[in-house]
């Protein structure tokens, strides 16, 4: 299965995804074709929508203290559903559907979060910094969400303008 990146305006990235009642052989190549899309992307995470798939699904990678992503850290959400979230954290978030930029975001600090893995199986996760961002980012993309939705009305100018400057500079090149 080659997968490839759905990038901002595109319209699918306003889908809202819908829940999984199969865990198949289909849904097992998605989540093997999703892991190589973000690893050759350099990502951390990855929600279906993101490569076409209006479905609730998402993968985490987030790096050890070396920058390594190792294949016994890899998250794999099915379903997800925050159960309890505290406190506020800002982070400076990027997108793989939004290449090139960066903004602060406020989320909660910390969440905990009910899911099913590849299989079916229910499972928790308690998650605080940059795990805690990530997983929000992603269930984000799961209502159709971006990063920059959340933006003040002034940075989201300020985005909207900087967007067009570098989609002109594209067409040129």
């Amino acid at each position: 299965m080659k997968l490839i990146i759905v990038e901002y305006p595109d319209k699918r990235l306003k889908e809202k995804s819908i829940r999984v009642e199969k865990f198949d052989a289909n849904l097992h190549e998605l989540l093997d074709a999703m892991y190589r899309i973000m690893i050759e992307s350099n990502g951390i995470g990855l929600a279906a929508i993101q490569v076409g798939y209006a479905k609730e699904v998402l993968i985490l990678n987030i790096p050890n203290e070396e920058g390594e992503q190792l294949n016994d850290a890899l998250i794999e959400m099915i379903n997800p559903l925050i159960a309890s979230k505290n406190g506020q954290t800002s982070y400076q978030e990027g997108c793989l559907s939004v290449p090139s930029f960066y903004e602060d975001i406020i989320r909660h600090e910390t969440i905990s979060v009910n899911y099913q893995d590849r299989d079916g199986n229910t499972k928790t996760i308690d998650a605080e910094g940059l795990l805690s961002v990530a997983i929000q980012h992603e269930m984000d993309h799961l209502n159709g969400i971006l990063f920059i939705d959340k933006l003040s009305y002034s940075r989201r100018k300020k985005f909207e303008k900087e967007f067009k400057r570098v989609q002109k500079e594209k067409k040129r090149s």
